[in-house]
């Protein structure tokens, strides 16, 4: 059954309340699981409310499970970067620019589906699947070489990162004579810092992929970048498609194995259960999913008026998604605030909603569940290097995450 919005006064009927001086973006002290806490007192009393944005323009933030699940679906809501503003600070003078051709995220059908469909059917579940050996054989070879090296170890730079790098790099077809330096460039790409490297470094994958583009076309392989290239889609259109899908299987999975584990080793007694009963791993990778939601912050814009929540969203108005704060929201997941792997954390919203739902979402699922489980098998006794509150975590990132996760364990 479809939730439904709840329903708040109206302007009409009530005095409507300053709007919020801004998105809350300050976690709990001592607990980078949770959202801020300023998030979960504006959705009790407000779950879609009106937010003052760093430029001065007026929108809004939606926290409710309900609500943003609601407006994700709706078609009146755009995803076009050149339309909306963005809820922190960092707006480029006279806003972001238009997607380019082949980025599929920031677009609206029907442009959107042209990129989307031929995808959506090299991501089924079955297909996904198909890799369960791969990346298996992937988690094992690092693995081997993390026990080689012995412990201590950054559990982000040896295994969360180069697992799904490889990963992507068999999804696409890159030669494995190229793949360590693809994966050093697309670690530097989605590192989460914002200077020249970063800039050098999407310059040099963009290029490397066109390359990767043209020869596929003109010699195929058993690859996703080949099957693409014998569609209608451009050599430009190809190249962005892939750097998309790098950033968004590399970046999200690699911080969900990290952050994925961080959360088990400070929740001992979920960990023992995941150690003595490996089943409950799939479920509680899916746990993982909703309680992070590492990927936390979204936006749409109204491309007309729109009642939803019992306020009218006016053309133009952008409304920020806080999809951490909607996949805590009591009123559709019991005592949200715990780590259950037992849950069945359905309709969570970690992979977004609607024709923008993350199309390689059965892909990472794949991932974390063998990566997971991997670990823990692997390494007994597997904990923490240094206290909880060294642990350098991400600040101010698209994507959630650590740094690193200096880790240690029980050799023979």
């Amino acid at each position: 059954m479809t939730p439904q919005p709840p329903t708040s006064p109206t302007p009409e009927t009530a005095a409507a309340p300053p709007p919020l001086p801004g998105l809350p973006t300050e976690r709990p002290a001592g607990c980078p699981f949770d959202p801020p806490a300023e998030l979960g007192r504006v959705r009790r009393e407000r779950p879609l409310a009106p937010m003052a944005y760093p430029d001065g323009h007026v929108g809004w933030l939606a926290t409710g499970h309900a609500v943003v699940r609601t407006m994700l679906g709706d078609p009146r809501f755009s995803s076009r970067y050149e339309l909306m503003r963005l809820p922190v600070p960092g707006m480029p003078p006279g806003g972001l620019p238009p997607a380019p051709p082949g980025d599929l995220t920031g677009i609206d059908p029907p442009e959107h589906t042209r990129y989307r469909r031929p995808l959506a059917g090299r991501f089924t579940v079955r297909r996904m699947r198909l890799l369960t050996e791969r990346v298996t054989r992937i988690c094992a070879e690092h693995l081997d070489a993390m026990e080689r090296q012995g412990p201590p170890a950054d559990l982000v730079a040896a295994y969360a990162r180069p697992v799904p790098a490889m990963v992507i790099c068999e999804l696409l077809g890159v030669p494995y004579a190229d793949r360590d330096r693809f994966q050093r460039h697309a670690e530097v790409l989605t590192g989460g810092a914002l200077d020249e490297d970063t800039g050098a470094a999407a310059a040099a994958l963009s290029a490397y992929l066109g390359d990767l583009v043209r020869a596929k076309r003109a010699e195929p392989t058993d690859d996703l970048l080949s099957e693409l290239a014998a569609t209608d889609l451009t050599d430009d259109e190809l190249t962005t498609l892939g750097v998309v899908l790098l950033g968004a299987g590399l970046d999200t999975t690699a911080n969900m194995i990290a952050l994925g584990t961080f959360a088990l080793l400070r929740n001992p007694d979920r960990l023992a259960e995941l150690r003595a009963d490996p089943q409950l791993v799939a479920p509680a990778a899916e746990e993982l999913l909703r309680y992070l939601s590492i990927a936390h912050t979204g936006a749409r814009v109204a491309l007309e008026d729109v009642e939803l929540a019992g306020h009218t969203i006016r053309a133009g108005d952008t409304v920020a998604v806080s999809l951490q704060a909607a996949n805590r929201d009591p009123l559709r997941f019991a005592d949200p605030d715990t780590l259950d792997p037992h849950r069945s954390p359905t309709g969570h919203l970690a992979f977004g909603h609607g024709v923008h739902a993350c199309v390689g979402q059965q892909l990472a699922r794949v991932e974390l569940r063998i990566a997971y489980r991997a670990l823990l098998s692997r390494l007994p006794g597997l904990r923490l290097a240094v206290a909880p509150e060294e642990v350098p975590v991400r600040v101010d990132a698209t994507v959630h995450g650590v740094v690193e996760l200096p880790v240690t364990w029980d050799e023979g």
